[in-house]
């Protein structure tokens, strides 16, 4: 008997999550959505787009571009995620890309997985592309800074209330000199409540 109630109410069960219809509404993809409270796309954007200003509105780019001329070369290194939390890291590292790229006051070099694929390709034109149009060897830009970071959080918890702070550390390097020119933090602090029904 407890067997045919327990696979009855298996079947009701089942029967009403097939019920249910799933519903896809498409957002302009700048709108800020936080349904979890956990790290999302819009905290990638911010972070990268306030930390990169920040960097660039300090000494070491003037004293650079008195010295050399150019602009720098900066690479963006290892971020590591050192939160409680899965963080696609890769997003955060092309959000800081984008940022400095679109300032136009930083050249931004290629990382190491992406030079051995351009690396591939030039030797793949070497072998079958035009002569005019073959790329070569030995001119690739060196960077002149590299940007490390990490990204950490800090839980705090009671029911069914949290707070959730997260503190993105981020240090560039003089790579010629191993100099740090420029050491920026930005901290985000989120509030999660779970709201219980009542009625």
């Amino acid at each position: 008997m407890k067997v045919l109630l327990v696979m009855a109410l298996c079947l009701v069960v089942a029967f009403g999550l097939s019920c249910q219809k799933k519903v896809v509404t498409r957002i302009d993809s700048d709108e800020v959505t936080d349904l979890s409270g956990r790290w999302n796309d819009t905290d990638s954007r911010l972070v990268s787009e306030t930390m990169v200003t920040d960097c660039l509105n300090h000494p070491w780019l003037s004293e650079h571009l008195r010295d050399v001329s150019k602009n720098p070369a900066v690479i963006v290194g290892i971020i590591r995620n050192k939160s409680s939390e899965h963080i696609i890291v890769n997003t955060f590292i092309s959000d800081i890309e984008r940022a400095y790229v679109n300032s136009g006051l930083v050249d931004v070099v290629a990382s190491a997985t992406e030079r051995v694929e351009l690396r591939d390709e030039r030797a793949d034109q070497s072998r079958y592309a035009d002569e005019e149009t073959v790329k070569a060897f030995g001119r690739e830009l060196g960077a002149d800074y590299m940007l490390n970071g990490y990204i950490s959080t800090i839980i705090d918890q009671e029911k069914d209330t949290k707070v959730v702070y997260y503190q993105v550390d981020l240090t560039l390097t003089n790579i010629e000199t191993n100099r740090k020119v420029w050491i920026g933090q930005e901290k985000i602090k989120k509030l999660v409540e779970r709201k219980r029904f009542s009625g």
